[in-house]
């Protein structure tokens, strides 16, 4: 699984950085005034750490409506961090469309551009691990950094509202294209080689069904094992995989990475729900033993998506942590 790794260019040492995204905290700390300090910063033990969401709601942290524009620089340089060329893309394009959906449901007080809050965990550096959050409405980061051991991307969540947007001057604009797209390919494919069995449902689920969940537990097995499809089946499945992966930094990303690559690709499963024509409501989920995918695309007509990553083990650095920071939880 090699294509998951996204190594066709050089890569810093895991370590190094780490100590990047813990600089790029500890700077974005130092640009607060207490008030806002007492906003941002949280201790590890804190069960709000394990809070997860991607509705637009009031959250803990400090928002970006609250930063002056050197704080808010601070603030993406963090998110930055972590994020790969292509996963930054997609976040300030997720970020830039709630003034387009303000404009659209005539709510800009719901819609709103600015609340999008960060909230660090610890100490950054801390060796025995520390935390921070990037979270919005349809953009939800996580990030978990233990010394020595590794970081943890997930839980994650991407969404667009709208899924392509119809007027204006960013028509034709699809943020999450590829996580769609890539899906429906892949399902396509299996449908013309005779492999029914990857439709599990010919009505999609109306959202992701692990939701805003804490802890995440095995979806019930559907779909078809990427060992019984072709090379070039499997590759696509690699490529869809690597959608997801892709919008983090492969050193940040990389102890996630190792563990799906050691399960073994054979032993991942995809399935498809809905129409396979572009615009049908639709629904996948890729499973394998450490980490799932979703992608659900019913709402408002079939243009409103929501992708998600988890894994019942790692979410929030747990096996990461192991005993260290069980605090409130």
């Amino acid at each position: 699984m090699k294509a998951l790794i996204l190594c066709s260019f050089l890569v810093l040492p895991l370590h190094a950085q780490q100590d990047i995204t813990a600089k790029a905290a500890t700077h974005f700390l130092a640009t607060l005034n207490e008030e806002q300090k007492a906003k941002a910063a949280l201790p590890m033990t804190s069960e709000e750490r394990e809070n997860f969401g991607y509705t637009p709601h009031e959250r803990a942290g400090l928002p970006l409506k609250e930063m002056s524009q050197d704080q808010r620089s601070a603030a993406m340089k963090l998110l930055s961090s972590a994020l790969s060329e292509k996963g930054n893309l997609k976040a300030s394009q997720i970020i830039a469309l709630e003034e387009i959906l303000g404009k659209l449901e005539n709510n800009p007080v719901r819609r709103d551009h600015e609340k999008y809050y960060v909230t660090i965990f610890g100490k950054p550096g801390d060796p025995n691990g520390w935390a921070w959050r990037f979270e919005g409405h349809h953009l939800a980061v996580h990030i978990t950094v233990v010394a020595g051991k590794g970081a943890s991307v997930t839980p994650t969540f991407f969404g667009s509202n709208p899924a392509e947007v119809k007027d204006g001057p960013q028509k034709g604009l699809r943020v999450l294209a590829g996580e769609e797209d890539l899906g429906r390919s892949l399902a396509a494919s299996l449908v013309e080689s005779g492999k029914n069995a990857v439709i599990f449902s010919q009505k999609p689920p109306s959202e992701i069904l692990t939701g805003e969940e804490r802890q995440v537990k095995a979806l019930d097995p559907v779909g078809i094992l990427a060992s019984e499809m072709s090379e070039s089946q499997q590759t696509a499945l690699r490529n869809l995989i690597a959608e997801y992966t892709g919008r983090y930094r492969p050193e940040i990303a990389e102890t996630d990475l190792a563990k799906i690559e050691k399960a073994g690709l054979g032993k991942i499963r995809f399935g498809w729900a809905g129409g396979l024509n572009r615009g049908d409501a639709c629904y996948y989920r890729i499973q394998g033993p450490t980490f799932l995918m979703e992608m659900a695309n019913t709402q408002n007509n079939a243009n409103h998506v929501h992708t998600t990553w988890r894994d019942s083990d790692s979410d929030f650095g747990r096996d990461l942590l192991g005993e260290h920071f069980k605090g409130d939880h």
